[in-house]
């Protein structure tokens, strides 16, 4: 989901596209796997070109891009942001000129995509009928399923023992891509290859449901497979209401500060400080320099740098305390932010202190069950537990749980937290089932709403496997530490210490099995 709130920020932003390109050019000649002749057909040619034509070439743009999007690598997204959009607009454009000449377009039709899955995740779909998946790269189809399925999903399935070649064959009602405003275009006309291949292109993060499954009877592998999927639209109900919350959340900004925002939530704390840094330099306001200020603030929370964040918060208080009434909600807000510094710097009853006076103002305004509610309560139960009084740390939890279940759709990112804060507390008092419960819950969820190799899914891994330690089911726990060691290894620098700590949980484990 937050794919889909990345690309909406990136198509918000107008910058200068010539200076983008130069970037471009500049962060591939750092690359070592792309020619300086592509580099420079790119550089010189760009302009003479559509966009489509631009991503249908033989160069580094397609695989590039479409890496990018699918592995959420920021650096590939910040780089190839204008291309985003310059693709995603030539999409629409061409979408709203083909739809009034072709009339055949009010009737459900069928595209094909070829594709080699790695086994392990193929049984993950097989898992997964009647779910949402969606394609987070620009997705190009054909309408010919004998050239998708012989030129492509069979020799996926030959060439590698590790992998299945699938079909997808997608049922296009476009009458949902209209009221959706989903778009998608004939590019056989437009693209590199004109004329020789009838693809149609979607614009990115395009969402499906998993219908059915299929293996295809071959005389010469068993491992070849159909996956029907038809395109899932806005009235679908339970991604409505997630992806509704999940925008709320980042309504107060656009642009590049919601992008600094969403890196964020992703992981890359060091590439919002450049981006807020750089916006910082460029405000032309007082409002504007507070904000990005106040924006900088989380992001060197997030990077540990705490006397950074703690001077910065304090002074946005005295400057608050002057301004406002005494139980103002921004005052609120300011002990909050205060109490979580002192928390994270060790200082838990400076911490549990601020964070009461933060939930006592909130309590004067706010009605019982308000969602801002929520995360004093789950600040206090983090507090507590780092005291070692499990049974005010679980109270406080239980609480926050259950206002935020009362406010948001069940698979939001945020439940997951306070599930997994549940799962630890439950584990420091020995209910292991409990907090194996907790744990599980929480990973689904993560699992929803984050890219693949995030490292709070490598945390909920580590957390889950541990449990199983203690509950003396090793090889389970040795599973689930793996896992977790596998994602840390992809997402965070090799001296992080998650990895030193998941690497010693994986030697403790083989000691007693």
């Amino acid at each position: 989901m937050y794919t889909q709130l990345l690309k909406k920020a990136l198509l918000e932003i107008e910058d200068d596209d010539r200076k983008f390109l130069k970037d471009l050019a500049e962060y591939c000649r750092e690359q070592d796997d792309i020619l300086e002749d592509q580099i420079k057909q790119v550089e010189n040619e760009y302009r003479n070109h559509t966009p489509i034509w631009c991503y249908t070439a033989e160069t580094f743009i397609y695989p590039m891009l479409n890496r990018g999007l699918r592995l959420m690598d920021i650096n590939i997204i910040l780089k190839m942001g204008f291309f985003i959009r310059h693709l995603h607009q030539h999409i629409q454009n061409l979408y709203h000129k083909q739809q009034p000449e072709n009339m055949n377009t009010a009737t459900p039709f069928k595209v094909y995509r070829d594709q080699g899955l790695a086994l392990e995740d193929f049984e993950k779909m097989k898992n997964s009928i009647n779910q949402l998946m969606s394609f987070n790269n620009f997705l190009s189809t054909s309408l010919n399923q004998n050239i998708s399925f012989q030129k492509f999903a069979r020799p996926a399935a030959f060439n590698d023992p590790n992998k299945v070649g699938i079909l997808f064959i997608m049922t296009i009602d476009p009458d949902v891509c209209t009221k959706s405003k989903i778009p998608f275009a004939d590019v056989s006309q437009v693209g590199f290859f004109e004329g020789q291949e009838a693809e149609i292109l979607f614009t990115t993060h395009t969402i499906f449901r998993i219908d059915k499954i299929q293996r295809v009877h071959d005389d010469h592998t068993g491992r070849l497979w159909e996956v029907k999927l038809t395109l899932v639209g806005n009235d679908n109900h339970e991604l409505n209401k997630l992806t509704a919350h999940l925008r709320q959340e980042f309504n107060w900004t656009t642009g590049w500060s919601r992008l600094g925002h969403i890196l964020l939530k992703v992981g890359e704390p060091a590439k919002a400080e450049q981006l807020y840094q750089i916006l910082l330099e460029k405000a032309s306001s007082d409002k504007e320099r507070s904000d990005y200020s106040h924006q900088l603030d989380w992001v060197y929370r997030s990077m540990g740098e705490y006397s950074k964040a703690l001077s910065s918060y304090e002074r946005s208080l005295e400057i608050r305390k002057i301004a406002l009434p005494p139980n103002h909600p921004d005052l609120a807000t300011s002990y909050n932010n205060i109490g979580m510094v002192y928390n994270k710097m060790g200082e838990h009853s400076k911490a549990l202190s601020l964070y009461e006076r933060s939930l006592e103002i909130r309590k004067i305004a706010l009605p019982p069950n308000h969602p801002d509610l929520a995360g004093p309560y789950n600040n206090i139960g983090m507090v507590y537990n780092r005291m070692g009084e499990y049974s005010k740390a679980l109270s406080s939890y239980e609480r926050s749980l259950e206002i935020r279940k009362i406010a948001l759709p069940p698979n939001h990112s945020n439940l997951a937290i306070f599930y997994n804060n549940i799962g630890l507390v439950y584990s420091h008092m020995g209910e292991y089932s409990k907090a194996l419960s907790m744990y599980e819950r929480s990973l689904e969820i993560l699992k929803i709403a984050l890219p693949p190799n995030h490292p709070d899914l490598a945390s909920s891994y580590n957390n889950i496997g541990s449990v199983y330690d203690n509950m003396g089911e090793y090889s389970k726990a040795l599973r689930y530490c793996e896992k977790a060691q596998e994602i840390f290894k992809k997402s965070l620098p090799s001296n992080h210490p998650h990895i030193t700590l998941v690497k010693r949980n994986i030697e403790n484990v083989k000691k007693r099995m």
